[in-house]
C-alpha cells in the first residue's frame, strides 16, 4: 500500500506532536517532516515532497497563507490542508486564494483530520461544515450571483454533472454522492473530472464557488 507522506507545519511543537501521534496510527499515512515556521516549511516540502501538508496559518516569519501561496506555484499537485484555531472570513478566503484544498479547525475531532488528509491526497477538497458556509456566503456577497444560465461554460453541464456538482456543494464526498444517485464512485470522478474541465477550475471548492457565482446554486 502506497502511504500518503505527510508534512506538518505548526509552531506548536506539542500540536504537532500530537498530529504525529495520530498519524503513526494510521497504516496509509506516514509524517516525513516537521516544520515550525513558514520558511521551514518551503524548504521541508522542497526537499521532501510530500503528498499533503497540514498547514498553520499564523507562524513566525513567513506565514502559512504566504508559504501557501509560494508552493502552490511551484508544486501545485501537493495538497495543502489548513488547520487553524482562526474561524475569520478573512483568513478562510485568503487561505483558499493562496491554493488550500481543505480549512478546518484544530477543535475538529480526529475523524475528521483524518478525512481532510485523505481527501486532499486523493484530489479532492474537504472544508469543516462551518467554515465552508462562511466561504460560500462571503463569496457570494462579495461577487453576487448571476441569473441561472446566465453563462456558457454552465450551460455546458449535462443534467447530472449538475446533479453531482449540487451535492458536492452541499459537502458531500464521493461516496456519499454514489449513493445518492446510484451511481459507482468511478462515474462520480468521472462526472468531476467533466465538471472542472468544462468551468476551467482544478478543485471542488472552485467548482462550487464558480457555480454559486453564476447562479446554479444558492448558499
Amino acid at each position: 500500500m502506497d502511504k500518503i507522506n505527510v508534512l506538518i507545519a505548526d509552531d506548536h511543537t506539542l500540536f504537532r506532536k500530537g498530529i504525529c501521534k495520530m498519524l503513526e496510527a494510521e497504516e496509509d499515512m506516514q509524517v516525513v517532516g516537521e516544520a515550525g515556521t513558514g520558511q521551514e516549511t518551503l524548504e521541508q516540502a522542497r526537499r521532501l515532497m510530500p503528498d499533503v501538508i497540514f498547514m498553520d496559518i499564523k507562524m513566525p516569519g513567513l506565514d502559512g497563507i504566504e508559504a501557501t501561496r509560494i508552493l502552490h506555484r511551484e508544486m501545485p499537485h501537493v495538497g495543502i490542508i489548513f488547520c487553524t484555531m482562526f474561524e475569520d472570513d478573512e483568513f478562510v478566503f485568503a487561505a483558499l486564494k493562496a491554493g488550500g484544498r481543505g480549512y478546518i479547525l484544530k477543535q475538529s475531532d480526529p475523524e475528521t483530520m483524518l478525512r481532510a488528509l485523505r481527501a486532499v491526497a486523493h484530489g479532492e477538497s474537504l472544508l469543516s461544515p462551518a467554515v465552508a458556509q462562511k466561504v460560500l456566503e462571503q463569496f457570494a456577497v462579495q461577487s453576487g450571483a448571476k441569473p441561472a444560465g446566465g453563462d456558457p461554460l454552465c450551460d455546458d453541464l449535462t443534467e447530472r454533472e449538475r446533479q453531482v456538482l449540487t451535492l458536492v456543494g452541499q459537502g458531500c464526498g464521493n461516496k456519499e454522492i454514489a449513493a445518492h444517485l446510484s451511481i459507482s464512485e468511478k462515474t462520480v470522478k468521472n462526472h468531476i473530472a467533466n465538471i472542472f474541465s468544462k468551468l476551467h477550475v482544478y478543485d471542488r471548492t472552485q467548482a462550487v464557488l464558480y457555480a454559486i457565482h453564476h447562479g446554479m446554486l444558492k448558499v
